[in-house]
Formats: structure tokens, sequence, C-alpha cells
């Protein structure tokens, strides 16, 4: 079989075409095909074979810290999300238009697993990615500025598509947080970038977290203005597959502890006095306890 097709394939960078081409035209012999059916699978696998090579550079590139897909992600423990209201975060409108939001919940929620379902569908839908956690892109940044070249770093958080800033809020920040995060969202927001951010604190409470109010609210309204706040409720995923005791309290065994012989002790027990002589009303207690003897109990014990 002749090899002058390698050259040409090589020339135009057809690097699959040319490792199927020979398995493909024995397979069109054989099974009789048309020279259009031959080319149509040829360039087939050839697309095929490329936006798998581009897919497994853009998920390394994007440094997603596990790949989740939102056909995973169980809506059944949560009461104010629906998959109906992540429609238009999974369309590439988007991106196109700059959409952000901003995921709110206590751990364990899925805001981490919502927010790389967003971006791996961006990734399908062809655009550059990137995940970095709020503390890592603040260490990153403000390192950059004590080196002096802070612009360079900046241009790794503006250029991709999708930004996803994972965990604002659980990490103490220094005290330049605020000012280099403030970077990031005003260039992203005025080039129509897209941001998704995931928090355990309500956005209005950012400020103290970031060292400055005004530019915390600065930030907020950046985000929001093209983006949304979704709040996750429900019980934690990470523990859901415990038995509802094992996640007691010692506030949950409080009461149960205070059984005694099958008595329930009072709620709040009667104090004593500091000279150990009961308070008043235990002293009336006693009071009432003794009428109750028999009055020639009470006689026989008075003639002892």
């Amino acid at each position: 079989m002749s090899s002058d097709l390698d050259p040409l394939l090589k020339r135009l960078h057809l690097a699959n075409s040319r490792r199927a081409w020979r398995g493909l035209v024995a397979r069109a012999e054989q099974e009789q095909w048309s020279y259009e059916q031959l080319l149509q699978t040829l360039f087939a696998e050839e697309v095929a074979h490329r936006r798998a090579t581009r897919m497994h550079r853009a998920l390394r590139a994007a440094q997603f810290p596990f790949l989740r897909t939102i056909e995973e992600f169980d809506f059944s423990y949560q009461s104010t999300l629906r998959l109906t209201t992540m429609g238009s975060l999974l369309s590439p409108d988007f991106v196109t238009e700059g959409g952000s939001v901003i995921f709110e919940g206590k751990p364990g929620r899925g805001k981490t697993h919502l927010a790389v379902a967003i971006a791996y569908r961006a990734l399908q839908n062809g655009f550059d990615v990137l995940f970095t956690t709020a503390a890592d892109l603040i260490d990153e940044l403000s390192m950059a500025t004590r080196a002096g070249n802070f612009r360079v770093a900046l241009s790794r958080f503006v250029k991709p598509h999708v930004l996803v800033v994972d965990e604002v809020g659980y990490l103490a920040y220094g005290s330049d947080a605020a000012n280099v995060l403030f970077h990031v969202v005003g260039e992203r927001h005025m080039r129509k970038r897209s941001m998704v951010f995931t928090t355990n604190k309500n956005p209005k409470r950012w400020g103290p977290v970031l060292h400055d109010d005004d530019l915390a609210d600065a930030i907020v309204d950046r985000i929001l203005e093209r983006g949304r706040l979704l709040k996750l409720d429900g019980p934690s995923l990470r523990t859901n597959h415990l038995p509802e005791l094992e996640l007691e309290t010692d506030d949950d065994n409080l009461v149960s502890s205070r059984r005694v012989s099958g008595t329930e002790a009072a709620e709040f027990p009667e104090p004593t006095a500091r000279d150990g002589t009961l308070r008043s009303r235990s002293l009336a207690n006693a009071l009432l306890l003794a009428q109750r003897i028999p009055a020639e109990e009470r006689a026989l014990a008075g003639a002892y």
C-alpha cells in the first residue's frame, strides 16, 4: 500500500489521519465503501480525535480538584435549588454574556460540585476554564505584588473565559486580600468574563473576611451585576450516610444523661447555699413531709 499520503497528512498536521488511513482504506475495500464514505469516516475520526485531545488539555489546564457533572448532583436534598434553576448557567450564553454566580451554603452542601459542573459544561462548549481556591489566588497575587510582577500573575486569572473561585471565607487571608481580589473581579467584569464563587458566608459579610468593607462591597457589586446569588440548604452530602445518632451533640444527650434509676431529674436542679443548707423551697418541702408523719410517731419521737 502506497505511503505517499503520509508526507501530505504530516504537512497538514493530521496526525490521527496518518495513523488511521491505512486501516480505513482496507476496511473500505472489504466493505465496498464509496469514496465519499471513506473520506467522511476519515475526517470524522480526525475531528473526534482533536476534540478529545483539546478536552484532555483543557481539563489539565482547568486544575479541577475532581470532575463532577450536573447529572451527578442530587437535587433531592435541596429545597431552594432545582435543576431548572441551573439551566441558564449551563448554556454557552452564560459565558458569552459574562454571567456570574455565587453559591452560598454551609460545608458539604454541594457548592464545589455545582461550580465544577458549570465549568466542565463550559469546557464542553469550547471555553477555557481555571479553578482555584480563594486562598491560593490571594496568596499567589500577594507574592507577585511583593516580587514586582503583579500584572503578569494577574493575567493568569483574567485570561480564562470562566474562573471558579472556591471557598471564599473559609480561611484567614492577608491584609491585602480585598485589594488583589478586586483587581481580578474588576478586570474580568470589565472584559465580560464569567465568574463562579463558592462561599460559606453571605456576601454581605465578606468585608471582615477580606479586611475591607468598601472593597468587599465593590467586589460583590461587580459579581452580581450580571450574576446571581444561589443559596444551598439541606443536610451535608458528605455525612448523609451516617446514622443520625452518630451526629448527636452533647446537648442532644443532656436530657437522657439526667435520668437516674428511671426517674427524670429536675430540668433546673435546686441549688444549695454555700453552707450546705437547703434553700427556702427545699426547706418548705421538708416541712410538708414532716406534716405527713403520723401524730403517734411524732409523739413517740418526742418521748426520746
